[in-house]
């Protein structure tokens, strides 16, 4: 079991969203200290703080709060786009929210659901059940980069990103054992996603695709 299996990569995606694989690189730094108490649940742990960005009177959003030693480096830069942002936004929001659930063990966990419809929801719940079948999680720091974005005719969103895994492991729940693995050129990710702005004003994921070992996204 991978820390983040290419489970997605089963999905279909839009010519659209396959566009422009931009070139990743770059290094990461920071080292995470494992703790198996979800942060916030009567622990007395502090959060691991979602950043849950809404606009003044929108829909209410599922708090996002994470085990101490899940922490991640978003790379993604602001735009000063109001809609690329919220993509931007909401996208970072649906990866956190997976963390969470296989963190709960909940394949059905609705703050990821909240973020992800149709076939990428569908393929979360099954990458979220993969973790619970093995009684485990996610631990470290994980990286995100290069991103790509750009916004459709159809009012669709493809969104291009990198992601580093160097140092994100599997931590096994009944051993408290953490699978330390080696990097190499699979421990970097492309994914390509198409998002869609739904009734409630959220991005949600529609389709997701990944490839592990992308030449495009290694140091």
């Amino acid at each position: 079991m991978n820390r983040r299996p290419t489970l997605l990569a089963a999905l279909t995606l839009t010519a659209a969203a396959a566009l422009t694989l931009s070139a990743c690189g770059s290094d990461d730094s920071s080292k995470s200290k494992d703790n198996d108490k979800i942060a916030g649940a009567d622990t007395g742990e502090k959060a691991t703080p979602s950043s849950n960005p809404s606009e003044p009177g929108a829909v209410r959003r599922p708090k996002i709060e994470l085990p101490s030693d899940v922490t991640y480096e978003f790379e993604w830069k602001k735009t000063g786009d109001a809609q690329k942002d919220a993509v931007l936004n909401d996208a970072e929001q649906r990866i956190r929210a997976v963390d969470m659930a296989i963190a709960k063990q909940d394949s059905l966990d609705k703050a990821y659901r909240f973020y992800s419809e149709g076939a990428a929801a569908a393929e979360s719940q099954k990458y979220i059940k993969e973790f619970v079948d093995h009684k485990a999680r996610t631990t470290g720091l994980t990286r995100y980069y290069n991103e790509s974005l750009t916004l459709k005719e159809d009012g669709t969103a493809a969104l291009v990103y990198c992601e580093d895994q160097s140092k994100a492991f599997n931590k096994f729940l009944k051993t408290g054992k953490t699978d330390v693995t080696s990097v190499t050129k699979d421990s970097y990710v492309v994914y390509a996603g198409t998002l869609r702005k739904n009734d409630r004003g959220v991005w949600v994921t529609e389709r997701l695709i990944s490839q592990r070992g992308s030449a495009k996204c290694q140091p």
